[in-house]
C-alpha cells in the first residue's frame, strides 16, 4: 500500500512540474520567471531580458518537463512495486527538489502553495518507498 500511495504522489508532482515545464516554455522570460517566482511582485520581474537569459530559462522549463514525465513514468513502476523505480524515480524527483527547495523555496521566492507542497509531496513519496526499500532488504537478508 505504501508503493501505492507513494506513486500517486510521484504522479502528482510529475504532472505539476511538466505543466509548470509547460508553461515556462511557452512563456516569455518575463513571464516565465513570474511563474516561478509567484512570491515576489509580477512588476518587479518585468524586465527587457536578453535572448540568452530565455534561453536559459526555456532550459529550466525543459527539465521541470522532463523531471515530470521521468516521475510519472517511474510511478508507473512503483505501483508495480519495481525497487529500481524507486531508486531512479527518487534521484530524478527528489534531487530536482533539493534544488528548488534551496534557492527558490527557501529565499521566499515562491507561495506556499503550489511550490512548498510540491517539496513535501515527493519528500514523502521518497521517505514512502525508501521505507518499503529498507524493509524488504531487511526481510530478504534474514
Amino acid at each position: 500500500m505504501a508503493l501505492k500511495v507513494a506513486a500517486v504522489l510521484w504522479i502528482v508532482w510529475g504532472l505539476v512540474h511538466t505543466l509548470a515545464g509547460m508553461i515556462v516554455l511557452t512563456s516569455d522570460a518575463t513571464g516565465g520567471f513570474q511563474a516561478i517566482a509567484d512570491a515576489i511582485d509580477p512588476a518587479a520581474l518585468e524586465a527587457d531580458y536578453h535572448v540568452a537569459v530565455g534561453g536559459v530559462l526555456n532550459q529550466h522549463g525543459w527539465n521541470l518537463g522532463w523531471f515530470g514525465i521521468a516521475t510519472i513514468i517511474g510511478a508507473i513502476f512503483i505501483w508495480r512495486q519495481n525497487i529500481t523505480a524507486i531508486w531512479v524515480t527518487g534521484m530524478v524527483g527528489g534531487l530536482a527538489d533539493v534544488g528548488y527547495l534551496l534557492f527558490v523555496d527557501f529565499p521566499g521566492y515562491v507561495n506556499f502553495v503550489p511550490g512548498t507542497i510540491m517539496t513535501f509531496i515527493s519528500a514523502s513519496a521518497v521517505a514512502l518507498s525508501f521505507w518499503v526499500w529498507f524493509s524488504v532488504r531487511r526481510v530478504s537478508s534474514k
